[in-house]
């Protein structure tokens, strides 16, 4: 379904510190991604395609701070991010950073509201073979 809340993202300046910090403050599980300079935040049980088993949760990821990523941001799941972000710019937000591809998995992009707010998008990959769009795959969370 597009439109919900599918991932969170903390930057950080010192990273291990902030590992060390979210996983003795509540027993999160972080993963390196050392291709992507990138930890993934695992913060609530996944099921085996990374979607997470309780329902509500999400999980997320941790960067170094640096640019206009310079605060905690949430992922809206979209089935589009290039035509999210001509309706954002239509409504008066704009482009911050945009569609990049993220492996396999999908594309990322980053917009600022009208507030002044970052928040990103998640558009998923469709499955090899299939033509599904953004949480249709069973991918709800971003790096899952």
């Amino acid at each position: 379904m597009a439109g919900g809340v599918v991932h969170f993202e903390i930057p950080a300046d010192d990273e291990t510190r902030a590992r060390e910090f979210y996983s003795s403050a509540f027993g999160w599980t972080i993963s390196p991604v050392p291709e992507m300079s990138y930890a993934m935040l695992m913060t609530t049980p996944s099921d085996e395609t990374g979607t997470p088993s309780v329902p509500g949760s999400i999980n997320g990821g941790m960067f170094r701070r640096e640019g206009h990523l310079t605060s905690p941001l949430v992922t809206v799941d979209v089935e589009d991010i290039d035509a999210s972000l001509e309706k954002i710019k239509s409504l008066g937000g704009s482009t911050v950073q945009p569609r990049q591809e993220v492996g396999t998995m999908g594309w990322a992009a980053y917009f600022r509201d009208t507030e002044g707010n970052i928040i990103g998008l998640w558009q998923n990959a469709a499955p090899e073979g299939g033509g599904a769009t953004a949480g249709e795959n069973g991918v709800n969370d971003i790096g899952a």
